[in-house]
């Protein structure tokens, strides 16, 4: 069988971990990688053994032997870059958000359609076992009718003032940081797991530093590089380094979450509890083999992850046994498992289900973010 052709555009810290993420499938070969800078290409494509490097990026949307296009570059892009390979009959994987605004987002929902395209969204925490696992017990009714949804995304890698990256700038970036960064990722995982959707929400922003030092040098993100004095340069910000939103889903559930991006010593901890009238389950991303489950009249439990024990919609999201940790990377293996099994199988055509997300998440996504900026900016409740 021939296999899925692949190009991934944007060589920083989540583009080589497609690259990676498709080449363990098997059945999908990476065939190039561009980005911008010609340097960064070629160094990136010799660390990962890809023999094809590009800057020109038309070359790779136009090329009539790509059958998929990642987007893993700076979010003013993803819209461009997106509407352009979808109109070029490419099937499309793009980092959130899908775009800069809902026009954007709503445009592209409407080619991928038109086209018969996919267009895939890389939220990759749907694609745990355990968060696959909790969304079978919320589906079962084993905890109830859902009443509080909370939790949290907290990062350190902002920490400093000397800490900088392109998600700074509002113009590469979008409105929001903190949220649309980060805080996406939570209020995905919440719906999809629920099953609810965030009706109304009051949202409160706080930028503890207005003014960065920013690197006069390259920095990728996550680097922890510290510079000397003569290489920054003052700037001021206008996103927010944290966010704290209530939520109402519906008429009865409630909940409320955090996001920070300079809480020192958490990494990547994203942390979400979900409470029904029987039971809770709480899961977090720092140690994604563990789901807890509460009782009011009972013992508590960790459920470890092994596929013998979990449900077959879960079971399907692992690889390993019992006893053998899945985790960030595997996460995204599986989300391209996902998106490239309903390609190859012609998902579109014969109608089968998407066990990923799509560009209609993406709007979803960028819908509530929209509604977050203004009620913070406003001071009020908004719907969404």
């Amino acid at each position: 069988m021939k296999k899925i052709r692949t190009a991934v555009i944007g060589a920083g810290f989540i583009g080589p971990a497609h690259v990676e993420a498709v080449r363990r499938l098997g059945f999908a070969e990476v065939v190039v990688l561009a980005e911008v800078d010609a340097e960064v290409a070629a160094d990136k494509a010799r660390r990962l053994g890809l023999e094809r490097h590009t800057s020109n990026i038309d070359e790779v949307l136009l090329d009539p032997d790509i059958d998929v296009v990642h987007v893993c570059t700076p979010n003013n892009l993803h819209y461009p870059l997106a509407k352009k390979a979808l109109e070029a009959g490419k099937h499309v994987v793009c980092e959130k958000p899908l775009a800069m605004d809902i026009a954007e987002a709503q445009d592209l929902v409407r080619i991928a359609a038109q086209a018969k395209r996919v267009g895939a969204l890389h939220f990759n925490n749907r694609s745990y076992p355990l968060t696959r696992q909790a969304r079978a017990l919320v589906r079962s009714g084993e905890l109830g009718e859902i009443l509080v949804v909370r939790g949290a995304y907290l990062q350190d890698w902002l920490f400093y003032p000397t800490d900088y990256n392109w998600r700074l700038e509002p113009e590469q970036s979008g409105p929001t940081r903190a949220v649309g960064d980060i805080g996406s990722h939570w209020l995905d995982l919440a719906e999809f797991i629920t099953g609810c959707q965030v009706t109304e929400l009051c949202a409160d922003f706080a930028t503890f530093h207005p003014v960065r030092r920013k690197p006069l040098k390259p920095m990728e993100a996550f680097a922890g590089k510290m510079l000397t004095a003569q290489d920054y340069q003052e700037v001021q910000v206008h996103t927010e380094d944290y966010a704290a939103v209530l939520l109402r889903f519906g008429d009865k559930a409630r909940g409320n979450f955090t996001v920070a991006q300079v809480a020192a010593g958490r990494k990547n901890h994203l942390h979400i509890e979900i409470y029904g009238t029987k039971k809770g389950l709480a899961w977090n991303s720092e140690n994604p083999n563990e789901l807890w489950i509460g009782r009011r009249d009972g013992n508590n439990e960790i459920l470890i992850k092994d596929p013998s024990l979990l449900d077959a919609s879960a079971r399907s999201f692992c690889d390993l046994p019992g006893g053998h940790t899945e985790g960030f990377d595997d996460s995204i293996k599986q989300t391209m498992r996902a998106i490239y099994e309903f390609i190859r199988e012609d998902g579109i055509s014969k109608g089968l289900p998407m066990e990923f997300a799509t560009f209609s998440d993406g709007l979803r996504e960028l819908q509530m973010c929209d509604a977050i900026v203004r009620s913070a900016r406003e001071h009020r409740w908004t719907e969404v």
